[in-house]
């Protein structure tokens, strides 16, 4: 299962290298900050979505979908969350919010940075922005492959 990452995206139209990835991947999981509801909905028309709402989207959204979301496939429990508060500590908090739930991923966002470390067991992975780099050093996603309970994940840098 190919699994397209997507997180602080801002309503901003996605590259056309992305959306073709899009058209071939699996599964989209968004990790918040849409920031309109019309680019949420155009992701489901295109793709079986998972995601959660943002700091930055507004009462339609945050009526839709939740904060978090635990979902499992291919046999891996995936952990879905926007994050809050400042980047520095952000992977700690989000060890101790997911403790517990037996998550062999915790995708996350809101920083803007990709990240892709495996700690305790667990990979922490943001996929970055592929349409704001506001703190991060280029535009990105992510892609998840899952076969028989492993997992791969990589960030895919964008120009």
């Amino acid at each position: 299962m190919k699994i397209i990452v997507l997180s602080d995206t801002h309503s901003s139209p996605l590259p056309a290298a992305l959306v073709r990835e899009i058209a071939g991947a699996d599964m989209v999981v968004h990790a918040g900050d849409f920031a309109d509801i019309g680019f949420y909905r155009q992701l489901e028309a295109m793709k079986d979505v998972r995601a959660v709402y943002g700091n930055m989207d507004g009462m339609a959204l945050r009526e839709c979908l939740p904060k978090q979301t635990v979902f499992e496939c291919e046999g891996v429990r995936i952990g879905l969350v926007h994050g809050e508060g400042s980047p520095v500590g952000m992977v700690d908090r989000l060890a101790r919010q997911f403790k517990d739930q037996g998550v062999k991923i915790v995708v996350f966002g809101h920083s803007h940075e990709p990240y892709n470390e495996t700690l305790g067991g667990i990979i922490f992975f943001n996929p970055g922005s592929p349409t704001d780099k506001i703190r991060a050093p280029y535009l990105s996603y992510g892609v998840l492959e899952l076969k028989d309970g492993k997992v791969k994940a990589k960030i895919v840098r964008l120009g």
